[in-house]
């Protein structure tokens, strides 16, 4: 038999668009299906039975919760958590307050090199357990930024447990202890989950917890991260309606520097699962995180699972759940499919193993020979590399053209066709590598190299994040099987229906993940989506073979009628991606529902009566362009709580607004230590006071509100060790320094409060210019040098 017609033998019953036709559709239907895996589920409304979770019941929560920003500290968030109390003491709980002050490194005193510390009020709820084994924590955070309600960061959380403690109250009690901890001082600094887990002695035996989250408006509440040894709980997920998760987030959570409340309790021992939803991401941490714009289905799938969840739990023995390893899981259709950890390196080594026999049985059978392989594998690396290169240059050619898009951090309001425009990215590649290299490579040839370097990754993979390592072993192991099955079973539709069966199982593996990536890594970050879109397209090679002519046999005009039918794919999907992302460009634009987000802030420095207006815009719009411009450039000097970051800048009007006060309470001189007590007192309503010791004057040590703090870090420039107090009491906030006798000593304090409207020279923004979601967005801050 010659070579081209031993490969028509692998994929090609005689009527090929038949095949091609038949098995689209049921890959299209394999497809459905594995995308029904990750959907939420419908909102139920507010006359559901009263065991079940509502979402229309939860959602007036979030409207009291989120009915403006409520910063801690702030008297919106006393009015949120006063809804909070009332609400749980009227499900006969003993609601009660944790107020405390902690230490924790946070989000704008990290930035500074400073330490972070925060005032809190958790409000600590026990539903006692007939006969417990241990606790079950449900945890969410009740405050919101300085710049946004908070609609579904975090009040989705907060309300989904409110709710779901209304269900679990209106039955019998379980056997194990349910505790309900509504954080406060999340977003400042994840204090109010720190001071829990550190101080309240509910805390102290450690237990299971679920936490809440949302990143979005929208999409799936996916499972994210867990403890570790999580095999237990994720038997546990597995079994409740509705599981959305995958073992790949967890260890690519793990690379990444974020934290949310479960950070606290994981690093105590706790065990325990965190879930957001995290789509519709351009609200995140905006003015426009209201409740209008959350998707109801996404709440009811957070109180769904945490309500079966809880339930679940409650009543198993928790001295048993500690697994000895992870699990590996991944959605399906019907539930989501796991397995031990202990398998992965057997699946990934199968999976090698599998295409390397397949190679060895199509040389075998004259469908390939070992130069095309070889070639080939190597040639399967470009639209590897190629594809997610293409995408992210898409998506900078996008913010060329709308220059708002370099403020989002994640994704535009609307980038449903921007993703279309990276799939159809993908196909365009693929199927132009394709048809260029099919003649001369041959198909068998071509399939195979598409199944060896997923079956690559998989090993990698299975040495450095295990928990990925199925994405690409799973579907290069059905490839490969099912490839082998095409060969040794050359039989009229046969080895169509083998490829298909290994083209399916790819879909169901790569396909939900794909789509829940595209909103987990953002348009930002582009590529990734992209590049487990090329696995996919590489998987399903056989299927798309079958869009060909026979390979071989054509002369002279059939054979150009050929050639120009196999570009047809690569030549339709480019037209798509031009299409898709003009359409992109048309619906995505900037409005006064979706503003283009800005960032500024006020500084007045009370020692010189300046003041300036600063921005951290890369890209300043022309709103943002009439107050700061130049170079980016340090604040450390007079603003140290920035640290090393570089900010625009442009001259400002000096407002009169009184600095932070400093006085001295105490000095004792010991030998040659000095110990000074001082109080910092903010002298109009703030969110934040900061202090800062100059460089040249070593702290041996520091005692903040009560807690003893590192003094090991550095704000940079002229200034040393220093602090970010969230929330401090009207009072102010008592600080005991020890320092080296003999020298005066020099410190810089400043407060901030948000809102920008009342300065002189500001001008209103434009209905479609709104504010990014930053942690300095629209602050006002006051700097003022004290010496003593």
């Amino acid at each position: 038999m010659r070579l081209e017609a031993a490969e028509r033998a692998l994929t090609r019953p005689g009527r090929r668009g038949w095949a091609a036709l038949a098995a689209l559709s049921c890959l299209v239907v394999v497809g459905v299906l594995a995308l029904q895996s990750i959907r939420p589920p419908a909102a139920r409304p507010a006359d559901a039975p009263a065991a079940e979770f509502s979402a229309a019941r939860a959602f007036e929560h979030v409207r009291a919760i989120a009915a403006g920003p409520h910063v801690a500290g702030s008297a919106a968030n006393d009015a949120a958590r006063e809804h909070i109390v009332t609400t749980l003491r009227g499900l006969g709980l003993d609601a009660q307050v944790q107020d405390t002050v902690t230490t924790q490194g946070g989000r704008l005193s990290s930035s500074a090199g400073g330490v972070g510390l925060a005032r809190v009020r958790n409000v600590v709820a026990l539903w006692p357990g007939t006969a417990s084994t241990g606790r079950i924590f449900l945890v969410a955070h009740y405050d919101s930024v300085q710049t946004g309600p908070g609609g579904n960061d975090d009040a989705a959380g907060t309300s989904a447990i409110l709710e779901a403690a209304r269900a679990l109250t209106s039955g019998p009690r379980l056997r194990n202890d349910v505790v309900l901890v509504l954080t406060d001082a999340e977003e400042a600094c994840l204090c109010g989950a720190e001071a829990f887990v550190d101080q309240h002695p509910l805390a102290r035996q450690g237990g299971v917890v679920l936490n809440l989250e949302a990143r979005g408006s929208t999409g799936p509440a996916i499972m994210f991260e867990t403890s570790e040894h999580n095999a237990g709980l994720v038997g546990a997920l597995a079994g409740v309606p509705h599981p959305v998760g995958t073992s790949f987030a967890v260890e690519i959570y793990r690379l990444l520097p974020n934290d949310t409340d479960f950070t606290a309790f994981r690093e105590h021992g706790f065990t325990g699962l965190n879930s957001a939803y995290i789509d519709g991401a351009a609200v995140y941490h905006t003015p426009v995180d209201t409740p209008a714009s959350m998707n109801q289905d996404s709440l009811q799938h957070h109180g769904d699972t945490v309500l079966a969840l809880t339930r679940d739990l409650g009543d198993r023995d928790l001295a048993t759940l500690r697994s000895t390893g992870d699990a590996t899981y991944f959605p399906v259709p019907g539930g989501l499919a796991h397995y031990p950890g202990s398998w992965t390196w057997p699946l990934a080594v199968a999976a090698l193993l599998a295409v390397l026999a397949l190679a060895w049985l199509a040389r075998r059978r004259g469908l390939a020979t070992a130069p095309r392989l070889a070639g080939a594998a190597g040639l399967a690396l470009v639209p590897l590399l190629v594809v997610p290169a293409l995408a992210q240059l898409l998506w900078i050619l996008l913010k060329i053209i709308r220059p708002g898009y370099a403020e989002l951090p994640i994704d535009p309001y609307r980038p449903g066709w921007y993703r279309l425009a990276v799939l159809a990215l993908t196909v365009a590649v693929v199927a132009a590598w394709y048809a260029l290299l099919r003649r001369r490579l041959g198909p068998a040839a071509l399939a195979i190299a598409g199944l060896l370097w997923p079956a690559v990754l998989g090993l990698v993979l299975a040495a450095v994040a295990p928990g990925g390592s199925y994405l690409t072993a799973l579907p290069a192991l059905a490839g490969a099987v099912s490839g082998i099955l095409a060969v040794l079973l050359r039989r009229g539709w046969v080895p169509v229906a083998a490829v298909t069966l290994g083209a399916a199982a790819a879909v169901v593996v790569l396909l939900p993940t794909l789509v829940m990536f595209f909103p987990a890594m953002g348009m930002n970050l582009a590529g990734t989506g992209a590049f487990i879109a090329v696995l996919l397209a590489l998987a399903l090679l056989p299927i798309l073979d079958l869009l060909h002519p026979e390979a071989g046999g054509q002369r002279g005009l059939d054979a150009l009628h050929a050639r120009r039918r196999a570009a047809l794919p690569a030549l339709a999907a480019t037209l798509a991606v031009v299409a898709f992302a003009a359409a992109g460009l048309l619906v995505d634009r900037f409005d006064g529902t979706h503003p283009a987000p800005t960032h500024l802030m006020y500084a007045l420095d009370a020692d010189t009566g300046q003041a300036r207006w600063l921005s951290r815009s890369p890209t300043p719009t022309d709103w943002t362009a009439q107050y700061v411009g130049g170079d980016p450039g340090s604040v450390t000097d007079t603003l140290p709580a920035f640290g090393a970051e570089e900010l625009l800048s442009g001259p400002a009007q000096p407002a009169s607004l009184p600095a932070p006060e400093l006085t001295k309470t105490a000095d004792t001189t010991t030998a040659d230590r000095r110990t000074v007590t001082l109080r910092l007192t903010p002298r109009r309503p703030v969110r934040l006071v900061t202090l800062h010791v100059a460089a040249d004057v070593e702290v041996a040590s520091a005692v903040v509100g009560g807690r003893t703090v590192p003094t090991d870090r550095a704000a940079g420039g002229a200034w040393g060790f220093g602090f970010v107090f969230h929330a401090p009491p009207p009072a102010g906030v008592e600080v005991t320094l020890t320092v080296p006798a003999g020298a005066p000593l020099k410190l810089r304090a400043m407060d901030a409060s948000d809102g920008l409207a009342a300065l002189p020279g500001f001008h209103e923004r434009p209905a479609d210019v709104g504010v990014v979601g930053s942690h300095s967005s629209e602050m006002l801050a006051v700097a003022k040098t004290y010496t003593f």
